[in-house]
């Protein structure tokens, strides 16, 4: 049974209420305050709130505050003897759905009460399609629908489960430890551990110890066995990030391990055999560091059998505003706050931009916006100066990947025209002279570009 709470302090207005509401199909519970009704809040769990908006102590509007805050799912519908519009924009503002004249017609109630049932039905439609949506655009945990990261999906689901190595490349922040996961999670061994290491967190001279262990008194500080990583992520996966940081002293016994599939702790005298599944990512160019001296050709070779490269932000464009519902939608569960959108101009601010930090850029901005918000929407107040400043469009171009000289210069003749006319105040015969080209030539490209 749909459940209503009425609130209100005149006895007689409960009992009619309650007769009204009952003889309809509620499950009515009625308190005589504010405070009364927020006891019975947790006990009862209403659909409905039916309140009064003069009251001793709480009042209405305060009622409904506080249920707001309390992130109630209750639909709040106030009531008032003191009717105006003002009451009603107020009422609205506070959070309820419906305002109400007293004195009131029953038919006025129940339609009240049936016009917030359509508009709660709908609201939990539109929840349950965006989270089926969701689901259709997740994959093992990475969020995206666009064609760039649609062509990783299917590159993962076809290799995830043979033992092949795998070498992972992108730029930092792009997602490369998720990638690992999927292919792990898409695998048999998704039971068994994942175990990451980057392998340029970790010091030189520790490095050995913790990828391969050690006997008790192998070296100075050696106090007891250890197990490597290798023996922890034995049946399962080792994601090797930063794969191009190992030292070429550790490159010779990881590529040993991969050829044959045994390790050697620290002060062991025998070898140990460990089926695990290797996986590596980098942002550097391998087959430069190869040319460089500074990674083994053979180790490259062993590691890049197959390859998966992780796209950039800037060429995921139809991903942006995805992530940051996700983002939104998972700060606002760690956080408490209550941000439910994204205005307009912010969104456009956010789909131009280059995203040099990739996604762990727009991740962190959104958590920044998320707290400086000062209503339940995201504006350009929210965002960091770097992206409410108007861009030179040459460097905007080059930072979201355009390689073609001609829309280059383009966008480079453009802008030294409008900064000619800034400085001339608009003389165009004087801006001609310091772009150093005719007037003629000036009014044409003016009226090609469009510029005011």
């Amino acid at each position: 049974m749909r459940r209503v709470l009425v609130v209100d302090d005149e006895e007689n207005i409960r009992v009619v209420l309650r007769t009204l509401l009952k003889k309809h199909g509620y499950q009515v519970e009625a308190a005589d305050s504010a405070e009364s009704g927020l006891e019975l809040l947790e006990r009862f769990d209403p659909d409905f709130v039916l309140a009064d908006v003069r009251m001793n102590g709480m009042t209405g509007l305060e009622l409904c505050a506080e249920l707001k805050a309390r992130s109630s799912l209750a639909t709040v519908i106030l009531m008032s003897a003191y009717g105006s519009l003002d009451l009603a924009i107020e009422a609205m503002k506070a959070g309820a759905y419906d305002y109400i004249s007293k004195p009131f017609k029953q038919d006025e109630v129940l339609l009240a009460l049936t016009k917030a049932e359509e508009r709660e039905s709908l609201r939990r439609e539109n929840r349950a399609l965006k989270e089926a949506m969701r689901k259709e655009q997740t994959f093992h945990g990475i969020l995206g629908k666009s064609e760039a990261i649609a062509k990783v999906f299917s590159t993962i689901a076809k290799v995830a489960d043979y033992k092949t190595t795998i070498l992972i490349q992108g730029e930092s922040g792009t997602g490369k430890e998720l990638v690992a996961r999927a292919l792990h999670l898409g695998s048999s061994r998704k039971d068994k551990p994942f175990v990451p290491v980057n392998c340029g967190a970790i010091p030189e001279t520790l490095l050995e110890s913790e990828l391969f262990g050690h006997t008790k008194g192998a070296f100075t500080d050696a106090h007891a066995e250890k197990k490597g990583l290798f023996s922890e992520a034995d049946k399962g996966t080792l994601f090797l990030d930063e794969i191009g940081e190992l030292p070429l002293s550790l490159q010779v016994k990881l590529l040993r391990v991969l050829q044959e599939g045994r390790i050697r702790p620290l002060g062991a005298t025998r070898d140990q055999a460990v089926d695990v599944r290797v996986i590596a990512a980098t942002v550097r160019d391998l087959g430069r560091e190869v040319e460089a001296n500074r990674f083994r050709e053979d180790l490259y070779y062993r590691l890049n059998v197959l390859q998966i490269v992780v796209p950039p932000l800037r060429d995921r464009r139809d991903d942006i505003m995805l992530l940051v519902e996700h983002f939104i939608e998972r700060n606002n569960r760690r956080l408490g706050t209550k941000i439910r959108d994204v205005d307009q101009r912010a969104r456009r601010l956010m789909l131009d931009y280059g995203w040099p930090g990739n996604v762990r850029e727009l991740e962190n901005t959104i958590e920044r916006a998320v707290v400086l918000a000062e209503g339940d929407v995201i504006t350009t107040a929210d965002l960091p100066e770097r992206m409410r400043e108007p861009a030179d469009p040459v460097a905007a171009s080059l930072a979201n990947g355009e390689l073609s000289i001609k829309k280059t210069a383009r966008f480079m003749e453009e802008n030294l025209i409008r900064r000619a006319l800034e400085k001339t105040r608009g003389n165009r015969t004087a801006a001609a002279k310091l772009l150093e080209i005719s007037h003629r030539a000036l009014l044409y490209k003016i009226k090609d570009y469009g510029i005011q």
